[in-house]
């Protein structure tokens, strides 16, 4: 078969067979394949969404939203940016367009299955406040407890005193924290606890904690950030099956 330049570098002309050797030498072919595939479905399913007119208004909108997001309102700014990225207005125009039409292909993709995935991920967008307090003796933690619940100390006093973790520093305060990556101990107890409650002493992590449960922050599925996640979740699920349901054969070697 003949070889089909693909660079010159230098005067000297790299053909795609070598480009490809390379690629797989590196062990990065698979990687490289897999990005070509993933642009080819989507612009075949991009196709499929043509017909669908985007509003002129939510165009606008996006362009505006873009350019303040990346401090572009100047348009000598803005200018600069398109001639940096090589690009021309019209690109970029088009490249907004693709942006909405992905977006409304992955709504399209995940809205079946939207509400029963969002069930089934809730525990790992819920979020719970904790603070804590690590030892690494058992019976100094039961000593903490019991001062605790006896009234003779406050639980930041003693995170600053006795506690081992960074976070002793603010009082043991964790911040927020999925309930979903809890170790199992303690998200079976955050699962049932109510604000307030001291879990522990738990042996976690080749230490003993004591945890006191600051607030719940409840997910929602009304939540744009909570609702894109899923659908970007979803939409990859779609485009990794599609990926193995595709026969693929090299044209060259």
């Amino acid at each position: 078969m003949e070889s089909i330049a693909f660079l010159k570098v230098n005067n000297h002309t790299i053909s795609l067979s070598q480009a490809v050797g390379y690629l797989k030498a590196s062990g990065k072919f698979g990687m490289f394949l897999a990005e070509i595939l993933r642009q080819h479905i989507l612009e075949h399913e991009l196709a499929e969404v043509e017909a669908i007119d985007i509003d002129t208004a939510e165009l606008e909108q996006t362009i505006v939203n873009f350019r303040l997001e990346k401090q572009l309102l100047d348009q000598n700014s803005f200018q600069n940016w398109l001639v940096k990225n090589g690009i021309t207005y019209d690109n970029f125009r088009q490249g907004i367009t693709n942006e909405i039409k992905l977006d409304k292909l992955k709504t399209k993709i995940s809205q079946p299955k939207l509400e029963a995935y969002y069930q089934q991920q809730k525990p790992f967008f819920d979020r719970v406040v904790l603070s804590r307090i690590i030892v690494s003796d058992r019976e100094l933690a039961d000593t903490l407890k019991a001062a605790i619940s006896a009234g003779k100390n406050q639980f930041e006093s003693l995170a600053r005193e006795y506690s081992v973790s960074d976070d002793r520093v603010v009082n043991g305060m964790m911040g927020p924290v999925s309930r979903g990556t809890l170790p199992d101990i303690l998200k079976n107890m955050v699962d049932i606890a109510k604000v307030g409650e001291i879990l522990g002493p738990l042996e976690i992590e080749g230490g003993y904690g004591l945890f006191r449960v600051e607030q719940f922050l409840d997910a929602s599925l009304e939540d744009p950030k909570v609702k894109q996640e899923l659908q970007n979740q979803l939409f990859e699920q779609w485009l990794q099956e599609k990926l193995q349901s595709l026969e693929i054969k090299l044209e060259f070697k």
